[in-house]
């Protein structure tokens, strides 16, 4: 029960002496459990202590929001099938693959009568190619999937989407380098390919159309050269088979690719005088052709590697990726409380079928 403090008044009159202070109307009020022998002066010393933790805020869940959209990280994309073609030969069951070749062969001899010499006759050889199976695991819990839930990520979609990613990027891998260890070769490393060029030495210095500070230093004149003595490789080294009005295919880095973009003092620029001298080629990037090592005449060196594939021959394939297995997802496996699934693809990495159709230049 509280009660007027009559102490209060005599107080009141002393501050409004001593101090100056005047509380008009004020009363102090007390409760009897907290009145000490001299009364309210006790009280008012000792505040109680608190009994709940000291806080000021309210927990910050609260003000907390989750984006429903769920942003996923990007990865470089996979483009050795687009550069090369793709083709599925055979199947997960196999290990070998076998790619007839038929070289006609022959000799002719003076025309006589009773002679009978001269012949004609087929070489038939049959390079093989080795299988390569990989695989990977998903796993996931019943607990982990709600949980995952409350933040609006479908946990199991997620996963087998980055099963599927990660078993295509490393198919892109083998079509690039193949597999060591097997008679598996991608389109940078096949040995049947011929030894690549070294780049003209450019005003500026080196043989490199960009410099580390990633600045085009070549002029157009200078990287229309190094396309075009790649261009006059690939038609020497095919004997006339490949003609510049034939479709190709020119490779290389997004990096490199971006020097094409180069003016002359006539304001025309190499992709411009590119489509006017070779009207079928075409430029595809990919990131695997930045900083490859690889062989020329001059020995082993590294650097942006640039390829010019003639798509096709008289009619037939330079080559293709390939694969003997895309996707084969395996049973769910049902644990306690979880599930478990395997996922495997299969390759037999790039086939070049005709390696005089590929030319290749390394340091731009």
């Amino acid at each position: 029960m509280s009660y007027v403090d009559q102490n209060f008044g005599r107080d009141y009159e002393r501050l409004q002496r001593s101090h100056g202070i005047n509380l008009h109307g004020a009363q102090a009020y007390l409760r009897d459990e907290w009145r000490g022998d001299d009364g309210y002066r006790l009280a008012m010393d000792a505040q109680p202590a608190l009994v709940s933790t000291s806080n000021a805020g309210i927990p910050s869940f609260l003000t907390t929001i989750v984006d429903p959209q769920v942003f996923k990280v990007l990865t470089t994309p996979n483009k050795a099938a687009d550069i090369f073609g793709e083709a599925k030969k055979g199947s997960w069951l196999d290990e070998t693959a076998m790619f007839p070749m038929v070289e006609r062969t022959g000799e002719v001899s003076s025309y006589g009568d009773y002679n009978n010499n001269g012949h004609a006759g087929a070489n038939v050889s049959f390079p093989q190619r080795q299988a390569y199976l990989f695989q990977t695991v998903i796993e996931y819990g019943e607990r982990e999937m709600e949980r995952m839930g409350l933040a609006r990520v479908s946990w199991a979609s997620t996963l087998q989407e980055a099963a599927v990613t990660v078993l295509d990027k490393y198919l892109n891998v083998t079509y690039f380098f193949g597999v060591q260890g097997l008679q598996n070769y991608g389109l940078l490393n096949d040995p049947s390919l011929s030894a690549a060029l070294t780049p003209m030495t450019k005003a500026a210095g080196g043989v490199a159309w960009v410099n580390a500070s990633n600045q085009v230093v070549a002029t157009a004149n200078e990287i229309y050269q190094d396309v075009q003595t790649l261009v006059e490789q690939l038609v020497l080294q095919s004997n006339g088979l490949i003609e510049i009005e034939d479709e190709m295919t020119l490779a290389m880095s997004p990096g490199s690719s971006v020097a094409l973009t180069s003016t002359n003092q006539y304001g025309i620029n190499v992709g411009d005088l590119l489509q006017k001298n070779f009207p079928k080629i075409k430029v595809k990037t990919a990131v695997q052709y930045g900083k490859v090592t690889a062989s020329n005449p001059q020995g082993v060196v590294a650097g942006n590697l640039m390829q010019l594939i003639a798509t096709r021959v008289e009619g037939q394939d330079t080559g293709y990726c390939s694969f003997n297995e895309k996707l084969r997802t395996h049973p769910v496996i049902r644990d306690l409380s979880s599930f478990k699934q395997k996922q495997t693809s299969g390759t037999w990495g790039a086939i070049v079928r005709q390696p005089f159709a590929v030319a290749q230049m390394i340091g731009i």
